[in-house]
Protein backbone atom coordinates (compact mmCIF):
# COMPACT_ATOMS: atom_id res chain seq x y z
CA UNK A 1 0.00 0.00 0.00
CA UNK A 2 1.67 3.47 -0.80
CA UNK A 3 1.88 5.89 1.44
CA UNK A 4 2.98 9.45 1.70
CA UNK A 5 6.53 10.68 0.57
CA UNK A 6 6.92 7.08 -1.02
CA UNK A 7 9.22 7.37 -3.74
CA UNK A 8 7.73 5.11 -6.85
CA UNK A 9 9.29 4.23 -10.61
CA UNK A 10 6.46 5.56 -12.93
CA UNK A 11 5.39 5.38 -17.06
CA UNK A 12 3.16 7.54 -17.52
CA UNK A 13 0.91 6.64 -20.38
CA UNK A 14 -1.67 9.15 -20.90
CA UNK A 15 -2.65 13.16 -19.87
CA UNK A 16 -5.77 13.67 -17.88
CA UNK A 17 -8.43 16.61 -18.85
CA UNK A 18 -6.77 18.66 -15.46
CA UNK A 19 -3.34 18.21 -17.55
CA UNK A 20 -1.83 15.89 -15.19
CA UNK A 21 -0.52 12.91 -15.95
CA UNK A 22 -1.14 9.56 -15.11
CA UNK A 23 0.40 6.01 -15.01
CA UNK A 24 0.07 3.32 -12.72
CA UNK A 25 1.96 1.65 -10.17
CA UNK A 26 0.62 -1.97 -8.88
CA UNK A 27 -2.47 -1.87 -10.32
CA UNK A 28 -3.18 2.04 -8.25
CA UNK A 29 -3.53 4.86 -10.53
CA UNK A 30 -0.70 7.54 -9.66
CA UNK A 31 -1.77 11.05 -10.86
CA UNK A 32 1.26 13.54 -11.95
CA UNK A 33 1.50 17.03 -12.68
CA UNK A 34 3.20 18.14 -15.44
CA UNK A 35 4.36 14.69 -16.30
CA UNK A 36 4.22 13.78 -20.51
CA UNK A 37 2.90 10.49 -22.27
CA UNK A 38 6.13 7.97 -22.20
CA UNK A 39 7.69 9.78 -19.63
CA UNK A 40 9.58 7.26 -17.28
CA UNK A 41 10.04 9.24 -13.92
CA UNK A 42 10.70 8.78 -10.31
CA UNK A 43 7.46 10.51 -8.02
CA UNK A 44 7.24 10.89 -4.84
CA UNK A 45 3.60 10.18 -3.82
CA UNK A 46 1.98 13.17 -1.50
CA UNK A 47 -1.45 12.44 -1.53
CA UNK A 48 -3.13 9.00 -1.41
CA UNK A 49 -6.82 8.01 -1.35
CA UNK A 50 -8.37 4.54 -1.51
CA UNK A 51 -8.70 4.08 -5.40
CA UNK A 52 -5.76 6.61 -6.38
CA UNK A 53 -3.25 8.45 -5.14
CA UNK A 54 -1.15 12.15 -6.62
CA UNK A 55 2.51 12.36 -6.88
CA UNK A 56 5.31 15.18 -8.14
CA UNK A 57 8.03 14.55 -10.15
CA UNK A 58 11.37 13.88 -8.38
CA UNK A 59 13.29 13.24 -11.62
CA UNK A 60 12.18 12.18 -15.03
CA UNK A 61 14.56 9.22 -15.81
CA UNK A 62 13.57 9.03 -19.92
CA UNK A 63 11.15 11.72 -21.22
CA UNK A 64 8.55 10.91 -23.48
CA UNK A 65 9.06 11.89 -27.18
CA UNK A 66 6.04 14.60 -26.81
CA UNK A 67 8.01 16.42 -24.03
CA UNK A 68 9.27 19.77 -24.61
CA UNK A 69 10.77 22.58 -22.39
CA UNK A 70 7.49 24.80 -21.45
CA UNK A 71 9.30 27.91 -22.56
CA UNK A 72 7.48 29.89 -19.96
CA UNK A 73 9.35 30.49 -16.60
CA UNK A 74 5.93 30.93 -14.46
CA UNK A 75 3.46 28.09 -16.16
CA UNK A 76 4.07 25.44 -13.44
CA UNK A 77 2.90 27.92 -10.88
CA UNK A 78 0.09 30.52 -12.34
CA UNK A 79 -1.72 27.18 -13.48
CA UNK A 80 -3.13 28.44 -17.03
CA UNK A 81 -0.82 26.58 -19.67
CA UNK A 82 -1.36 22.94 -17.99
CA UNK A 83 0.00 21.40 -20.94
CA UNK A 84 2.96 23.55 -22.28
CA UNK A 85 5.15 20.52 -21.73
CA UNK A 86 4.11 18.88 -24.49
CA UNK A 87 4.70 19.33 -27.93
CA UNK A 88 1.90 21.35 -30.01
CA UNK A 89 1.30 17.70 -31.67
CA UNK A 90 1.31 15.56 -28.50
CA UNK A 91 -0.91 18.12 -26.68
CA UNK A 92 -3.40 17.74 -29.98
CA UNK A 93 -3.18 13.78 -29.29
CA UNK A 94 -4.23 14.10 -25.91
CA UNK A 95 -7.05 16.28 -26.14
CA UNK A 96 -8.65 14.50 -29.51
CA UNK A 97 -8.48 11.31 -26.81
CA UNK A 98 -10.32 13.18 -24.06
CA UNK A 99 -13.05 13.68 -26.53
CA UNK A 100 -13.24 10.51 -27.88
CA UNK A 101 -12.99 9.01 -24.21
CA UNK A 102 -15.70 11.02 -22.59
CA UNK A 103 -18.13 10.35 -25.27
CA UNK A 104 -17.48 6.55 -25.23
CA UNK A 105 -17.29 6.53 -21.43
CA UNK A 106 -19.51 9.30 -20.07
CA UNK A 107 -22.31 8.96 -22.45
CA UNK A 108 -21.74 4.95 -23.93
CA UNK A 109 -22.26 6.40 -27.21
CA UNK A 110 -20.17 5.25 -30.77
CA UNK A 111 -19.68 8.58 -32.65
CA UNK A 112 -17.00 9.04 -35.06
CA UNK A 113 -14.55 11.88 -33.56
CA UNK A 114 -12.74 13.36 -36.76
CA UNK A 115 -8.86 13.99 -36.35
CA UNK A 116 -8.92 17.34 -33.90
CA UNK A 117 -8.58 20.93 -36.07
CA UNK A 118 -5.49 22.71 -34.57
CA UNK A 119 -5.65 26.46 -33.76
CA UNK A 120 -4.73 28.89 -36.37
CA UNK A 121 -2.31 30.50 -34.11
CA UNK A 122 -1.00 28.27 -30.55
CA UNK A 123 1.04 31.62 -29.32
CA UNK A 124 -0.57 34.99 -28.79
CA UNK A 125 -4.09 34.37 -29.55
CA UNK A 126 -5.87 35.94 -26.87
CA UNK A 127 -7.59 38.69 -27.60
CA UNK A 128 -8.62 38.84 -23.69
CA UNK A 129 -6.67 39.23 -20.54
CA UNK A 130 -7.79 39.95 -17.32
CA UNK A 131 -4.95 41.02 -14.85
CA UNK A 132 -4.89 40.95 -10.74
CA UNK A 133 -2.54 43.68 -9.79
CA UNK A 134 -0.28 42.99 -6.66
CA UNK A 135 2.18 45.05 -4.73
CA UNK A 136 5.99 43.51 -4.98
CA UNK A 137 9.21 44.92 -3.39
CA UNK A 138 10.34 46.35 -6.31
CA UNK A 139 6.33 47.78 -7.30
CA UNK A 140 3.31 47.02 -9.32
CA UNK A 141 2.87 43.74 -10.24
CA UNK A 142 0.30 42.09 -13.17
CA UNK A 143 -0.37 38.27 -12.64
CA UNK A 144 -2.79 35.82 -13.12
CA UNK A 145 -3.54 33.52 -9.61
CA UNK A 146 -1.60 30.04 -8.91
CA UNK A 147 -4.51 27.01 -9.11
CA UNK A 148 -7.10 27.17 -5.80
CA UNK A 149 -6.23 30.32 -4.48
CA UNK A 150 -5.72 34.06 -5.00
CA UNK A 151 -1.71 34.47 -4.76
CA UNK A 152 -0.60 36.28 -7.88
CA UNK A 153 1.59 35.17 -9.91
CA UNK A 154 3.63 38.00 -11.64
CA UNK A 155 3.28 37.52 -15.73
CA UNK A 156 2.45 40.65 -17.37
CA UNK A 157 4.31 39.17 -20.31
CA UNK A 158 2.03 36.05 -21.18
CA UNK A 159 3.16 34.03 -24.45
CA UNK A 160 -0.90 33.47 -24.46
CA UNK A 161 -1.67 37.28 -25.27
CA UNK A 162 -0.08 39.01 -28.27
CA UNK A 163 2.91 40.78 -27.43
CA UNK A 164 1.94 44.36 -26.94
CA UNK A 165 -0.39 43.60 -24.02
CA UNK A 166 3.27 43.38 -22.21
CA UNK A 167 3.77 47.02 -23.30
CA UNK A 168 0.05 48.27 -21.94
CA UNK A 169 0.68 46.25 -18.73
CA UNK A 170 4.07 48.25 -17.97
CA UNK A 171 3.14 51.34 -18.54
CA UNK A 172 0.15 50.62 -16.06
CA UNK A 173 2.93 49.59 -13.44
CA UNK A 174 4.84 52.55 -14.00
CA UNK A 175 1.11 55.12 -14.02
CA UNK A 176 0.43 52.99 -10.60
CA UNK A 177 3.83 53.15 -9.06
CA UNK A 178 3.65 56.89 -10.08
CA UNK A 179 -0.03 57.61 -8.57
CA UNK A 180 0.68 57.87 -5.10
CA UNK A 181 -1.73 54.73 -4.68
CA UNK A 182 -0.90 51.21 -4.22
CA UNK A 183 -3.14 48.07 -5.73
CA UNK A 184 -5.94 46.77 -3.75
CA UNK A 185 -5.24 43.89 -0.97
CA UNK A 186 -8.09 41.48 -0.63
CA UNK A 187 -7.38 40.61 3.01
CA UNK A 188 -7.75 44.04 4.09
CA UNK A 189 -9.91 45.42 1.19
CA UNK A 190 -7.71 48.26 1.02
CA UNK A 191 -6.25 50.10 -1.93
CA UNK A 192 -7.19 51.13 -5.11
CA UNK A 193 -5.97 49.28 -8.15
CA UNK A 194 -7.38 45.81 -8.79
CA UNK A 195 -7.59 44.33 -12.22
CA UNK A 196 -6.24 45.30 -15.48
CA UNK A 197 -8.60 44.11 -18.03
CA UNK A 198 -7.58 44.05 -21.86
CA UNK A 199 -9.73 43.55 -25.48
CA UNK A 200 -8.04 43.53 -28.95
CA UNK A 201 -10.56 43.89 -31.67
CA UNK A 202 -7.97 41.38 -34.17
CA UNK A 203 -9.85 41.97 -37.20
CA UNK A 204 -10.21 46.03 -36.97
CA UNK A 205 -6.87 46.50 -34.47
CA UNK A 206 -8.52 48.51 -31.89
CA UNK A 207 -8.07 47.75 -28.32
CA UNK A 208 -9.51 48.36 -25.23
CA UNK A 209 -7.81 49.01 -21.63
CA UNK A 210 -9.90 49.21 -18.92
CA UNK A 211 -8.62 49.46 -15.05
CA UNK A 212 -10.70 48.38 -12.56
CA UNK A 213 -10.57 50.21 -9.01
CA UNK A 214 -11.86 50.26 -5.50
CA UNK A 215 -13.32 53.33 -5.36
CA UNK A 216 -14.95 55.55 -8.20
CA UNK A 217 -11.81 57.48 -9.32
CA UNK A 218 -8.35 57.48 -9.88
CA UNK A 219 -5.55 60.31 -9.51
CA UNK A 220 -4.10 61.78 -12.59
CA UNK A 221 -6.22 60.04 -15.24
CA UNK A 222 -4.39 61.78 -17.69
CA UNK A 223 -1.12 60.49 -16.59
CA UNK A 224 -2.87 57.00 -17.43
CA UNK A 225 -4.03 57.86 -20.64
CA UNK A 226 -0.31 59.55 -21.58
CA UNK A 227 1.47 56.69 -20.57
CA UNK A 228 -1.01 53.76 -22.14
CA UNK A 229 -0.69 55.93 -25.66
CA UNK A 230 2.85 56.68 -25.22
CA UNK A 231 3.80 52.47 -25.17
CA UNK A 232 0.76 51.20 -27.49
CA UNK A 233 -0.93 54.18 -29.91
CA UNK A 234 -3.30 51.37 -31.30
CA UNK A 235 -5.23 51.89 -28.17
CA UNK A 236 -8.67 53.18 -28.52
CA UNK A 237 -10.29 53.01 -25.66
CA UNK A 238 -9.26 53.61 -21.95
CA UNK A 239 -11.97 52.91 -19.44
CA UNK A 240 -12.21 52.93 -15.22
CA UNK A 241 -14.46 50.82 -13.99
CA UNK A 242 -15.67 50.77 -10.42
CA UNK A 243 -15.83 47.86 -8.02
CA UNK A 244 -15.53 48.78 -4.17
CA UNK A 245 -16.99 45.66 -3.06
CA UNK A 246 -15.48 42.67 -1.15
CA UNK A 247 -16.06 40.20 -3.97
CA UNK A 248 -14.59 37.61 -6.34
CA UNK A 249 -16.05 39.54 -9.28
CA UNK A 250 -13.58 41.13 -11.47
CA UNK A 251 -16.17 44.46 -12.79
CA UNK A 252 -18.44 46.54 -10.92
CA UNK A 253 -21.29 48.20 -12.63
CA UNK A 254 -20.36 51.47 -13.85
CA UNK A 255 -17.28 52.16 -16.30
CA UNK A 256 -16.19 55.79 -17.02
CA UNK A 257 -14.50 56.42 -19.95
CA UNK A 258 -11.19 58.41 -19.92
CA UNK A 259 -10.30 58.22 -23.45
CA UNK A 260 -11.78 57.56 -26.71
CA UNK A 261 -15.03 55.07 -27.32
CA UNK A 262 -16.99 53.06 -24.14
CA UNK A 263 -16.02 50.22 -26.50
CA UNK A 264 -14.38 48.53 -29.15
CA UNK A 265 -15.73 46.62 -32.29
CA UNK A 266 -14.31 43.52 -34.49
CA UNK A 267 -15.26 40.98 -37.37
CA UNK A 268 -16.19 38.03 -36.66
CA UNK A 269 -17.10 35.13 -38.84
CA UNK A 270 -18.38 38.19 -41.53
CA UNK A 271 -20.51 39.49 -38.28
CA UNK A 272 -19.28 43.02 -37.27
CA UNK A 273 -19.57 43.27 -33.24
CA UNK A 274 -19.43 45.66 -30.74
CA UNK A 275 -17.52 44.62 -27.18
CA UNK A 276 -18.15 46.45 -24.36
CA UNK A 277 -15.82 45.52 -21.06
CA UNK A 278 -19.38 43.11 -20.41
CA UNK A 279 -19.46 41.43 -23.28
CA UNK A 280 -18.62 37.98 -24.06
CA UNK A 281 -16.89 37.09 -27.08
CA UNK A 282 -14.57 34.44 -28.18
CA UNK A 283 -11.40 34.62 -26.63
CA UNK A 284 -9.35 33.23 -30.13
CA UNK A 285 -10.29 35.53 -32.95
CA UNK A 286 -9.20 32.73 -35.48
CA UNK A 287 -10.18 30.03 -33.55
CA UNK A 288 -13.57 31.31 -33.37
CA UNK A 289 -14.07 31.62 -37.39
CA UNK A 290 -12.85 27.97 -37.68
CA UNK A 291 -15.08 26.51 -35.24
CA UNK A 292 -18.28 28.31 -36.50
CA UNK A 293 -17.58 27.28 -39.90
CA UNK A 294 -17.22 24.10 -38.89
CA UNK A 295 -20.64 24.05 -37.03
CA UNK A 296 -21.99 25.96 -40.34
CA UNK A 297 -21.36 22.60 -42.34
CA UNK A 298 -22.32 20.59 -39.41
CA UNK A 299 -25.88 22.63 -39.67
CA UNK A 300 -26.33 21.77 -43.74
CA UNK A 301 -28.03 25.09 -43.75
CA UNK A 302 -30.94 25.93 -46.68
CA UNK A 303 -32.78 28.94 -47.45
CA UNK A 304 -36.18 26.96 -46.02
CA UNK A 305 -34.43 26.43 -42.35
CA UNK A 306 -35.80 28.40 -39.29
CA UNK A 307 -32.69 28.35 -36.67
CA UNK A 308 -32.82 28.07 -33.27
CA UNK A 309 -29.69 29.45 -31.54
CA UNK A 310 -29.51 28.57 -28.03
CA UNK A 311 -27.48 29.83 -25.24
CA UNK A 312 -27.11 32.49 -28.45
CA UNK A 313 -25.12 35.04 -25.93
CA UNK A 314 -24.67 38.65 -28.15
CA UNK A 315 -25.50 36.13 -31.25
CA UNK A 316 -22.37 35.67 -33.15
CA UNK A 317 -22.49 32.08 -34.11
CA UNK A 318 -26.17 32.42 -34.99
CA UNK A 319 -25.51 35.35 -36.68
CA UNK A 320 -22.48 33.90 -38.64
CA UNK A 321 -25.43 32.15 -40.45
CA UNK A 322 -28.21 34.23 -40.92
CA UNK A 323 -28.00 34.79 -44.35
CA UNK A 324 -28.14 30.74 -45.23
CA UNK A 325 -31.75 30.59 -43.50
CA UNK A 326 -34.91 31.97 -43.53
CA UNK A 327 -35.37 32.76 -40.19
CA UNK A 328 -32.96 32.55 -37.12
CA UNK A 329 -34.24 33.06 -33.45
CA UNK A 330 -31.82 33.25 -30.53
CA UNK A 331 -32.38 33.06 -26.96
CA UNK A 332 -30.62 33.89 -24.35
CA UNK A 333 -31.35 34.06 -20.44
CA UNK A 334 -29.12 37.41 -19.68
CA UNK A 335 -30.83 40.65 -20.91
CA UNK A 336 -27.83 42.42 -21.53
CA UNK A 337 -26.47 40.00 -23.93
CA UNK A 338 -29.52 39.86 -25.64
CA UNK A 339 -30.00 43.74 -26.28
CA UNK A 340 -26.69 43.25 -27.74
CA UNK A 341 -27.53 40.46 -29.93
CA UNK A 342 -30.33 42.51 -31.31
CA UNK A 343 -27.70 45.70 -32.09
CA UNK A 344 -25.15 42.95 -33.87
CA UNK A 345 -28.43 42.14 -36.06
CA UNK A 346 -28.95 45.70 -36.65
CA UNK A 347 -25.30 46.70 -37.12
CA UNK A 348 -24.97 44.51 -39.77
CA UNK A 349 -28.24 44.89 -41.83
CA UNK A 350 -29.72 41.13 -40.21
CA UNK A 351 -33.65 41.59 -41.01
CA UNK A 352 -34.28 38.12 -40.69
CA UNK A 353 -32.73 37.60 -36.70
CA UNK A 354 -34.56 38.46 -33.84
CA UNK A 355 -34.09 37.65 -29.89
CA UNK A 356 -35.76 36.54 -27.15
CA UNK A 357 -34.73 36.28 -23.17
CA UNK A 358 -35.93 33.57 -21.75
CA UNK A 359 -34.89 29.81 -21.02
CA UNK A 360 -35.41 27.31 -23.67
CA UNK A 361 -38.47 25.73 -22.26
CA UNK A 362 -40.45 29.27 -22.74
CA UNK A 363 -38.86 30.21 -25.94
CA UNK A 364 -40.11 26.66 -26.72
CA UNK A 365 -43.38 27.27 -25.46
CA UNK A 366 -43.61 31.10 -27.39
CA UNK A 367 -42.82 29.28 -30.83
CA UNK A 368 -45.03 26.16 -30.44
CA UNK A 369 -47.75 29.15 -29.70
CA UNK A 370 -47.10 31.20 -32.90
CA UNK A 371 -46.80 27.78 -35.19
CA UNK A 372 -43.06 28.50 -35.88
CA UNK A 373 -41.11 25.12 -35.42
CA UNK A 374 -36.86 25.21 -35.99
CA UNK A 375 -35.45 22.67 -38.34
CA UNK A 376 -32.13 22.97 -37.30
CA UNK A 377 -30.95 24.21 -33.62
CA UNK A 378 -27.31 25.08 -32.70
CA UNK A 379 -26.53 24.81 -28.81
CA UNK A 380 -23.30 26.23 -27.08
CA UNK A 381 -24.10 25.74 -23.90
CA UNK A 382 -21.69 26.87 -20.86
CA UNK A 383 -19.23 24.44 -19.17
CA UNK A 384 -22.40 22.85 -17.04
CA UNK A 385 -23.66 22.09 -19.98
CA UNK A 386 -27.23 21.84 -20.87
CA UNK A 387 -29.80 21.78 -18.39
CA UNK A 388 -32.82 18.91 -18.23
CA UNK A 389 -35.46 21.50 -19.11
CA UNK A 390 -33.50 22.65 -22.74
CA UNK A 391 -32.99 19.02 -23.81
CA UNK A 392 -36.74 18.59 -22.91
CA UNK A 393 -37.43 21.51 -24.90
CA UNK A 394 -35.14 20.74 -27.90
CA UNK A 395 -36.62 16.98 -28.16
CA UNK A 396 -40.80 19.09 -28.03
CA UNK A 397 -39.57 20.90 -30.94
CA UNK A 398 -38.21 18.39 -33.19
CA UNK A 399 -35.92 19.51 -35.08
CA UNK A 400 -34.25 17.91 -38.14
CA UNK A 401 -30.83 18.58 -36.75
CA UNK A 402 -29.13 19.58 -33.55
CA UNK A 403 -25.75 20.81 -33.47
CA UNK A 404 -24.16 21.43 -30.10
CA UNK A 405 -20.83 23.05 -29.36
CA UNK A 406 -18.93 22.36 -26.32
CA UNK A 407 -16.33 23.38 -24.44
CA UNK A 408 -16.40 20.18 -21.97
CA UNK A 409 -16.31 16.79 -23.29
CA UNK A 410 -17.18 15.19 -19.88
CA UNK A 411 -20.83 17.63 -20.11
CA UNK A 412 -21.37 17.07 -23.61
CA UNK A 413 -21.10 13.29 -23.59
CA UNK A 414 -23.69 13.45 -20.81
CA UNK A 415 -25.73 15.91 -22.91
CA UNK A 416 -25.70 14.00 -26.00
CA UNK A 417 -26.94 10.53 -24.29
CA UNK A 418 -30.20 12.34 -23.05
CA UNK A 419 -30.50 13.51 -26.98
CA UNK A 420 -29.89 10.33 -27.97
CA UNK A 421 -32.80 8.74 -25.83
CA UNK A 422 -35.04 11.40 -26.99
CA UNK A 423 -34.57 10.30 -30.91
CA UNK A 424 -31.81 11.91 -32.32
CA UNK A 425 -28.52 9.68 -33.38
CA UNK A 426 -25.22 11.48 -33.34
CA UNK A 427 -23.68 11.35 -36.62
CA UNK A 428 -19.96 12.77 -35.84
CA UNK A 429 -17.78 14.85 -33.38
CA UNK A 430 -15.23 17.46 -34.49
CA UNK A 431 -12.88 18.79 -32.13
CA UNK A 432 -11.64 21.88 -32.25
CA UNK A 433 -8.76 23.31 -30.42
CA UNK A 434 -9.34 26.85 -29.47
CA UNK A 435 -7.20 27.39 -26.46
CA UNK A 436 -3.57 25.79 -27.06
CA UNK A 437 -1.59 25.37 -23.99
CA UNK A 438 -4.07 24.79 -21.65
CA UNK A 439 -6.61 21.77 -20.94
CA UNK A 440 -9.42 22.65 -23.05
CA UNK A 441 -10.70 21.73 -26.02
CA UNK A 442 -14.08 22.81 -28.36
CA UNK A 443 -16.30 19.97 -29.78
CA UNK A 444 -18.94 20.26 -32.36
CA UNK A 445 -21.08 17.53 -32.57
CA UNK A 446 -24.13 17.01 -35.29
CA UNK A 447 -27.48 15.12 -34.07
CA UNK A 448 -30.00 13.72 -36.59
CA UNK A 449 -33.45 12.95 -35.88
CA UNK A 450 -34.70 9.19 -36.28
CA UNK A 451 -37.31 8.85 -38.15
CA UNK A 452 -40.07 8.05 -36.95
CA UNK A 453 -39.13 9.38 -33.36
Amino acid sequence: MLKKNDLISLEIQSVTSQGSGVGRHEGMAVFVPHAAPGDRLTARIVKVLPSYCYGIIQEVVEPGPGRVEPGCPVCRRCGGCSLRHLDYPAELAEKERWVADAIARIGGLAVPVQPILSSPRAEGYRNKAQYPIGQGEEGAFCGFYAPRSHQIIPAGDCRLQPPFFARIVQAVCRYIDQSGQRPYDEATGSGLYRHLYLRWGEATGQVMVCLVVNGQRIPQPQLLVSMVLAACPGVTSILVNSNPKRTNVILGPETKVLFGAPAIRDVLAGVEVEISPLSFYQVNHQGAELLYRQAAELAQLSPDDVLLDLYCGAGTIGLSMARQVRELVGVEVVESAVRDAGENARRNGILNARFLCADAGAAAARLEAEGLRPTVVVLDPPRKGCDAATLAAVARMGPKRVVMVSCNPATMARDLAVLQKAGYRPQLAQPVDMFPRTAHVETVVLMSRVEGK
